[in-house]
């Protein structure tokens, strides 16, 4: 870890920057789940009306869903990484924070297409323990059990903030050079997403498979009709 007080300012930057994306995304950025559904019939061909209907859908459909997702989601952060990026450490706030949001809404997007919508105060804790641990954060039984969801999520929005901080801040003090850091940025944001898809699409997974064993949901028949590329 650099120490330096370049270190230290950029990872205060940096844990600035995800919390104000995370409460941001908290407060103002939900997915509208009917929506998704109805993007998911119509362009992989899901034959689902709600979240709930994901659980009667083959385990590989939703998992090749869940690849497109994190695929297209990469792109696009790789894409405002390498634009924004190009002004150094002046862009890294508006960026962080922009980063923030795109990761939030692909695990809302991954909760929906394992079945859980996030419509309850319950689904939404569940929805922001996702997150920790897609961050690699341990919130601890006690913390998800005792706390609220007003109390709940800014708690894990300031462990995930920090946590985020302490790991990335060397990686970013590169784009304090200006241009260079364009590259930078579309590298770093391109890998954040795979990190952050990987771990939540691990977490989704297993709770549904939980899910269907505890309902002893039956095995479904392949969909009849090739699912289509994202």
């Amino acid at each position: 870890m650099d120490w330096s007080p370049r270190g230290v300012k950029a990872r205060k930057t940096l844990v600035k920057a995800v919390e104000a994306g995370l409460t941001r995304a908290y407060s103002s950025v939900k997915l509208d789940s009917a929506a998704y559904l109805q993007y998911l019939r119509r362009a992989h061909r899901l034959p689902v009306e709600s979240a709930d209907d994901m659980f009667h859908l083959p385990v590989a459909a939703l998992d090749h869903v869940a690849e497109q997702t994190i695929k297209t989601t990469r792109k696009i952060a790789a894409l405002e990484g390498a634009g924004v990026g190009m002004g150094g450490l002046l862009t890294v706030l508006p960026d962080m924070s922009f980063l923030a949001v795109v990761a939030m809404r692909m695990l809302q997007k991954l909760s929906l297409i394992y079945g859980f919508d996030y419509a309850t105060d319950d689904e939404i804790v569940q929805l922001w323990v996702a997150a920790a641990t897609a961050a690699g954060v341990d919130l601890g039984r006690d913390l998800i059990e005792k706390e609220v969801v007003e109390r709940f999520v800014p708690r894990v929005v300031e462990r995930v903030a920090a946590k985020l901080g302490v790991e990335i801040a060397e990686k970013w003090t590169a784009r304090l050079i200006p241009v260079v850091s364009g590259a930078i940025g579309a590298t770093l944001n391109y890998y954040f997403i795979k990190e952050w898809g990987r771990r939540a699409q691990a977490h989704f997974r297993a709770r549904h498979l939980h899910h269907r064993r505890m309902a002893s949901l039956p095995e479904p028949y392949p969909l009849r009709k090739p699912l289509l590329p994202a």
